[in-house]
């Protein structure tokens, strides 16, 4: 584990990169983010775009930016993103211009995407570090998501199907440098935090 003096002299450095973060729904990819956050002094959110509704506990321009699917089609076309995605009936996307001016501003910017647009970032940012949260087991991505009760049964059963789907592509297609077992949430914050101070 690195001490905060140790993030705070790799911040320091002016290097700016984008990190991914992606996994399976009911991984813990929202809270690692936050503890990333908080925990590293020159980190950036990326604030994604979606065209699904806005969830309880959600706000406008912090957890997405809500647009009508024409709006994100518009944006898509004319190349405004660097990578989006559909996702269970809603597109996501991560708008370009804001993450370029973060990286060249030496920041580190903290993204949460899923798998099809982490294939794009590798495509289109290489040296970006990617990073795949996977559950310790089966049951337990089962028990994180009914434990969130903001979804619809028939939701959380495709979000469950799609999990193998998923981790099968990301290992698969190569474009993720690290695996990270969420177990103990403070435990796979410090090993996150070591990849992205030595990347």
């Amino acid at each position: 584990m690195l001490s905060s003096s140790q993030s705070d002299q790799k911040a320091a450095t002016g290097q700016g990169n984008l990190v991914v973060i992606s996994g399976p729904s009911g991984t813990g990819k929202t809270s690692i983010c936050n503890l990333l956050l908080e925990r590293l002094p020159n980190a950036v959110w990326s604030v994604s775009a979606t065209t699904r509704p806005l969830r309880g506990g959600e706000a406008e321009g912090s957890s997405y930016e809500y647009i009508a699917p024409d709006d994100f089609e518009r944006r898509r076309a004319n190349g405004e993103f660097l990578e989006s995605a559909e996702y269970c009936g809603h597109w996501y996307g991560t708008p370009v211009a804001p993450v370029k001016r973060w990286i060249d501003d030496g920041k580190i910017v903290i993204t949460e995407i899923d798998v099809q647009g982490g294939v794009q970032i590798a495509k289109h940012m290489p040296n970006s570090c990617r990073i795949f949260v996977l559950p310790p087991d089966f049951e337990s991505l089962k028990a994180r998501l009914e434990g969130r009760k903001t979804e619809s049964a028939d939701i959380m059963a495709r979000r469950l199907q799609k999990a193998d789907g998923e981790i099968a592509i990301a290992r698969d297609s190569g474009c993720y440098q690290h695996f990270v077992t969420n177990d103990v949430l403070d435990d796979t914050v410090d090993e996150i935090i070591g990849i992205i101070t030595k990347s």
